[in-house]
């Protein structure tokens, strides 16, 4: 292809901030890569005058974001807006239908509406791209779409949430509850002033989803993701997953069962040295089980102005070289409607901490509940106090139906001898 790729820029945030200085200060570089020049002619914010970093006074301004995806004079449109509906949806609708390329970070977006959009490119002749949309710099949406295509992958797992990673191994380190250390998430910019999308695990369901139907082939099914946050998570329970060989993070997991697709996000115990369990901080990581090709492991900095901006460009670059193809890595109309694998088929071994009265026939109580439900016992720890105070009783079970084990726990509840609600984390493979 020959000539400039024309770029229209709405949303100048973190990301959209860091994309315009790349595209001023590293144009050559860019040139040289995608084998074409590509300019910066548009751009739309909510504040025009606002200090991002980088001169943009000499580029087209638009008031509303829409205008960008009508210039004649832009070629691919990056929505760096965000939100699953309203002027992010209608731009990236707009551009698409006037026959313009659309780069966006929007995973809500795109775990709502990804497969109507996919398809909306393709009679159009246009790409949607979103490396940006998940885990940041990692180039994960071109490993699933392009690299790892020669057999079927059967499990997704990721870290995919800085936050939530931040507050877990800041809790581990230090001993303090999840209430204090979000709190100093929050001071340090790791967390937002309401952390809810975060910590209740709503980011990480919104990537899973693009995940999930990237390596499955099927439409994105966020309605079909079981979530749990980290809320709930104790430095007590942290505590006795490293006594049993363990970490706690929280994972989006997916994976083709017998019965169906299995898409959960939720905290789990990881095998300590493990490659999931030794991801760090804020970093994300992704491990993808791809059949006779073995398992991948891709693991790098998931937010943040340089990693997200350089997978935008990386798909801008894309765009210039030619190389577009389905959104989902199969042409919209055939992707599948993936069964959901029904709840009462889910199976895992368990962690379960009850906090009881140290009294006689506590614990054959609880032994008689998970028996009734054919939950059996794999390890425990025990630690007695003075007679009538409360004192901690945490299992690993063997693998049992994750409706059986909850059934447990709600009878188990119920007991005098039970002092608070009992803990329930799902064990997962490394």
């Amino acid at each position: 292809m020959t000539g400039e790729l024309r770029v229209g820029l709405a949303g100048l945030g973190t990301v959209g901030a860091g994309v315009a200085k790349v595209l001023f200060g590293n144009a050559q570089n860019l040139e040289w890569r995608a084998g074409r020049g590509i300019a910066l002619t548009a751009v739309s914010a909510r504040e025009r005058k606002k200090d991002r970093g980088v001169d943009l006074s000499a580029i087209p301004f638009e008031n509303n974001p829409l205008a960008i995806a009508e210039r004649p004079d832009v070629d691919v449109v990056v929505e760096l807006i965000g939100g699953e509906e309203g002027v992010a949806r209608a731009l990236v609708e707009s551009a698409l239908r006037a026959k313009k390329h659309v780069v966006t970070a929007n995973k809500a977006l795109l775990a709502r509406h990804g497969a109507v959009l996919a398809g909306l490119a393709e009679r159009n002749g246009v790409s949607l791209k979103f490396e940006a949309a998940i885990c940041g710099g990692i180039p994960i949406v071109k490993a699933l779409r392009e690299g790892l295509i020669a057999y079927e992958i059967s499990a997704i797992r990721g870290i995919l949430n800085g936050t939530c990673n931040f507050i877990l191994t800041q809790m581990e380190a230090t001993g303090r509850p999840f209430a204090e250390v979000l709190a100093e998430a929050q001071r340090l910019g790791y967390a937002e002033a309401d952390p809810t999308l975060d910590i209740g695990g709503g980011d990480t369901a919104h990537k899973l989803t693009l995940l999930a139907s990237l390596a499955f082939g099927t439409v994105p099914d966020l309605d079909g993701v079981a979530m749990t946050g980290i809320d709930k998570v104790s430095p007590a329970d942290i505590a006795f997953a490293g006594e049993f060989g363990y970490r706690i993070k929280l994972l989006g997991v997916a994976r083709r069962t017998a019965n169906g697709i299995e898409q959960v996000v939720h905290p789990a115990m990881v095998p300590a040295r493990t490659p999931l369990a030794d991801v760090e901080s804020s970093f994300n990581a992704v491990s993808a089980d791809a059949g006779e090709a073995g398992r991948f492991f891709f693991q790098g900095c998931g937010a943040g102005q340089g990693p997200t901006a350089s997978a935008v460009l990386s798909d801008i670059a894309d765009v210039a070289r030619g190389a577009f193809g389905p959104a989902f890595g199969r042409p919209a109309e055939e992707l599948e409607r993936g069964k959901r694998e029904p709840a009462e088929a889910r199976k895992s071994a368990y962690y379960m901490r009850f906090q009881v009265l140290d009294v006689p026939g506590v614990m054959a109580e609880i032994s008689r509940h998970l028996a009734n439900e054919m939950v059996s016992i794999e390890s425990m720890i025990q630690r007695g106090r003075a007679p009538g105070e409360p004192v901690a009783i945490v299992m690993i079970t063997h693998e049992a139906q994750h409706v059986a084990v909850v059934r447990a726990l709600q009878a188990i509840a119920a007991s005098d001898k039970v002092c608070e609600t009992p803990c329930m984390i799902p064990m997962e493979a490394a």
